[in-house]
């Protein structure tokens, strides 16, 4: 089968790929699409990350095969997967840490959502896998990962009915962001260089000044001057901290949804300890948020529209990811 293949640190190239057999409890599914995410684009240009590889987990597509003991799927539903599943019993699963459990990393999808045919392990069958209904488009479908990841996020950060929160860096996870915070009941700000985005951050429901001078003014009227209760950082790096330090509430908190550039972040502790502030962060989701998400995307409650502003064949992977480091695409969605 064809796959786009990681050969070394920004290399993606169309080639041949051993076709995936099932075993037990898995599914074999023939791939439809697959967001690129972030993390993709990490992994395509780090010189750590070992070759050959595919990658890609927002995946759909429709069912060829079941193994013996899979329940609730048949040839020929649609469906879309996620990549990671914890073990549900261990210290980590036990205390709200899904995401560090040691079986999280091990439930891959193989090869990965860039290929045309897809393995789907029986954890990822049983607890990561959902049927679509006949109304839900594949695009949409494929918003089940990185919504559940938003989902995760709002809740480790608290947000509470009657808050105030700001999401820094509106590209698709901070639109999807803006939209989980309006769900929890938070009065949502936004922030992004762009132009573009900043509209797509107000189609999300959020309020999005232009600058940072209006930006500014509008948080002072909102909160009577104290500031937002969270920011959560997309975008910009450690080198943000300061900048979304100085917009938060004393006893606020500063959450980063992604990583990014900076061995250190530049905030003092003095001022981590006087005004008690929280700097946390989120990876991933559970299986929990991930039936979250998809019945908030099922039902039409969340709308991605307007997310996916590039759609390219299977052999074009690479150019997906250009164009997202340009900052040219929002969301880039891939057919075999």
């Amino acid at each position: 089968m064809k796959a786009a293949i990681y050969a070394g640190p920004g290399r993606l190239q169309l080639g041949d790929w051993p076709e995936p057999r099932i075993g037990p409890g898995e599914m074999l599914v023939r791939v439809s699409g697959c967001g690129l995410c972030g993390s993709d684009i990490l992994k395509a240009t780090s010189p750590a990350t070992k070759a050959p590889a595919v990658f890609g987990h927002e995946m759909v597509g429709k069912v060829v095969e079941v193994g013996a003991g899979v329940k609730g799927f048949r040839r020929g539903r649609r469906v879309v997967v996620a990549h990671h599943v914890p073990c549900f019993a261990c210290h980590y699963c036990r205390r709200g840490s899904p995401s560090m459990c040691r079986d999280f990393k091990l439930s891959n999808l193989d090869p990965g959502g860039f290929a045309e045919l897809c393995r789907v392990p029986a954890p990822n069958a049983a607890h990561a896998a959902f049927a679509l209904p006949d109304s839900m488009s594949d695009e949409t479908a494929s918003f089940t990962e990185p919504l559940a990841c938003c989902l995760r996020a709002v809740k480790r950060a608290g947000a509470a009915p009657g808050d105030t929160v700001m999401v820094v860096g509106l590209g698709s996870i901070g639109c999807l962001l803006a939209r989980a915070f309006s769900l929890a009941g938070a009065a949502v700000f936004g922030a992004d260089l762009v132009a573009g985005r900043r509209a797509l951050g107000r189609r999300a429901g959020a309020r999005v000044p232009d600058d940072d001078a209006e930006l500014d003014a509008a948080l002072r009227q909102a909160t009577a001057g104290r500031g937002v209760d969270i920011v959560m950082l997309t975008a910009g790096g450690a080198a943000l901290l300061p900048w979304a330090a100085a917009r938060v509430r004393d006893g606020g908190q500063l959450h980063y949804f992604a990583g990014g550039a900076g061995a250190s972040l530049p905030l003092s502790l003095a001022d981590l300890y006087h005004r008690e502030l929280t700097v946390s962060a989120t990876y991933s989701s559970s299986p929990v948020e991930l039936r979250e998400a998809f019945d908030l995307l099922s039902r039409g409650t969340v709308s991605v529209d307007g997310l996916i502003t590039h759609r390219l064949p299977l052999g074009q992977l690479a150019r997906g990811v250009e164009l997202m480091q340009r900052q040219e695409a929002v969301k880039v969605y891939i057919t075999p």
